[in-house]
């Protein structure tokens, strides 16, 4: 049963914005669905009102499942949003803002913990398209400064109103109102990216023309021919030059602009020789993308499914994000029609496969794998595969296979981050979540990531973002007895918000929250309890 405001209702509103827009009304559900379950994947019994407000028997699996295929949206937009940004689509504002209200709806289930807070920012700011991690400025124009929210204005436009709910003494409250703060920033934010051509409100009338008279009189009484309105144009995409531009954006990658940038040159000139009746070889455009995790090369496929759009290599250009489990079922002969039902819904686009190398070893993966080249093939004219992970699994991931080495003769080798690059980025984290880091902040992280021990299994900027959504959360306990924050508490991140896990790696799971020494201690707690009235904070539940 559904409440007003919660989640069932978030994921209903998105489904409408998507239906407006002409997409794929089940994905974007699967979206909404994805996107609250991340958010609230370390929140106690959340799986339980998840599961309610999905219409689905109640399973923590299903819950865990989907937590992990919205992980990725804390990096950058969903493949709904990101293909609404790259058409520079009306309607893209409306679907982020919708996105925006399921993370917001999503931080409410179980009992929100200050993760929650963290987790909800970053997803809910990665929708403004600006790449992986806040690795590239955002694309959308900037808005006006944040009001103050002590006098909100719920009927401005844009507005991110609270759904109507019981208020929660302590630290509940207060996450909320900064997940909600965050969450005007963006629609504001998105809003700019068409506000000269997009109609926000109510059209103006047409101006009052003045009456006819004389011979005038007469010729207006005939009646005239109708005249044929001329058509809509299509809203225009973006060009390979701005793609290009955004690619350049991105912190580091040096290697990787210079090789997509000759990439997009050889299949632009490959182009104008087709058009121009000359005969032209045929160039492999699938990619094998090398390195480790949070190198952002998630980030620079979504690129190239643009660039590729935009020479017309491509009919839409959307990238599809997927890894093993979802292109292997559980018994033989399912996994064809699972991994061809994938490779359908990149069709036109990018299909991006992380981790590739964990489709070798065994008969399932095989099927998977000699399904993908049968389907390759078949598509070739309108599909682009690129395969990612460690580079010493993935060149013997593509040596084993003869289909695979014929088909990806490009390979692309993404560099670990050095420190500075990784502070740049997470100063971007910081202002693009509507924060202020100060030079005491940015100390510290350089402190933390010189006794980080840089394995193969390191983020990278997952890393960072990791400890952006800990910090977010440290934040959130340290203004929890702050009746009135002013903007600048509200935004100012201080060093003691930096806390990491030592386990954490960045590499598969978000950040933990280190409670405070004044935080009270944790009792165990019963896993599959729906929980008590007062919130737990997510400490409690990591150590339950």
């Amino acid at each position: 049963m559904s409440t007003p405001g919660g989640l069932a209702e978030a994921i209903d509103a998105l489904v409408a914005v998507a239906r407006t827009a002409g997409v794929d009304e089940g994905a974007a559900r699967a979206e909404g669905e994805a996107v609250a379950a991340t958010v609230s994947e370390r929140s106690r019994g959340a799986f339980v009102d998840w599961s309610e407000q999905t219409g689905r028997a109640t399973s923590a699996e299903d819950h865990q499942l989907a937590a992990k295929r919205g992980n990725r949206f804390r990096a950058g937009p969903t493949p709904i949003m990101s293909q609404l940004l790259l058409e520079k689509s009306a309607h893209a504002a409306d679907y982020a803002g919708a996105l925006a209200d399921v993370a917001l709806a999503g931080s409410r289930l179980g009992q929100p913990g200050p993760d929650a807070v963290g987790a909800a920012t970053t997803v809910t700011t990665a929708q403004l398209g600006g790449g992986s991690a806040g690795l590239a400025p955002t694309t959308a124009a900037p808005g006006p400064a944040a009001p103050d929210p002590s006098a909100p204005d719920p009927s401005a436009p844009g507005a991110f109103p609270l759904p109507e709910r019981q208020p929660v003494p302590g630290l509940a409250d207060g996450m909320l109102e900064q997940v909600r703060r965050v969450g005007e920033q963006v629609r504001r934010q998105l809003g700019a990216l068409d506000s000269t051509t997009r109609d926000l409100g109510v059209p103006p009338g047409p101006e009052a023309e003045p009456l006819p008279t004389g011979d005038a009189q007469v010729q207006a009484a005939e009646p005239e021919a109708p005249v044929e309105e001329p058509a809509e144009e299509p809203e225009p995409t973006k060009t390979v030059e701005e793609l290009l531009a955004e690619l350049d954006a991105l912190v580091g990658l040096k290697t990787v602009k210079g090789e997509i940038h000759r990439q997009a040159a050889v299949l632009r000139v490959e182009g104008l020789r087709k058009k121009a009746g000359l005969d032209t070889p045929t160039i492999t455009r699938h990619l094998v993308f090398n390195g480790n995790p949070g190198t952002g090369k998630t980030t620079v496929a979504r690129l190239v499914a643009g660039i590729y759009r935009a020479l017309g290599l491509l009919s839409k250009g959307q990238l599809v994000e997927v890894d093993r489990s979802e292109l292997v079922a559980g018994y033989l002969g399912q996994t064809a029609a699972k991994t061809a039902e994938v490779v359908k819904s990149a069709e036109g686009g990018v299909l991006f496969i992380d981790e590739a190398y964990s489709l070798s070893g065994d008969q399932y993966g095989k099927e998977a794998i000699d399904t993908l080249v049968k389907e390759m093939e078949d598509k070739r004219d309108d599909l682009v595969v690129i395969v990612a992970g460690y580079p010493l699994p993935m060149a013997v991931f593509i040596s084993e296979n003869p289909g695979l080495e014929s088909r990806f003769r490009t390979t692309i080798d993404f560099a670990n981050y050095t420190d500075d690059e990784l502070v740049e980025i997470f100063s971007k984290m910081v202002s693009g979540s509507d924060y202020d880091a100060g030079q005491d902040v940015l100390d510290r992280l350089r402190e933390i990531l010189a006794d980080t021990p840089r394995g193969p299994s390191f983020g990278n900027a997952r890393f960072v973002r990791n400890l952006l959504e800990a910090a977010i959360g440290h934040h959130a306990w340290r203004l929890r007895d702050v009746e009135e924050p002013t903007i600048e508490q509200l935004r100012t991140l201080e060093p003691e918000d930096l806390v990491v896990d030592p386990n954490d790696t960045g590499e598969d799971h978000t950040g933990e929250v280190v409670p405070p020494e004044d935080a009270p201690p944790a009792e165990p707690v019963d896993p599959f309890a729906g929980g008590p009235e007062e919130p737990q904070l997510a400490e409690e539940q990591e150590e339950a």
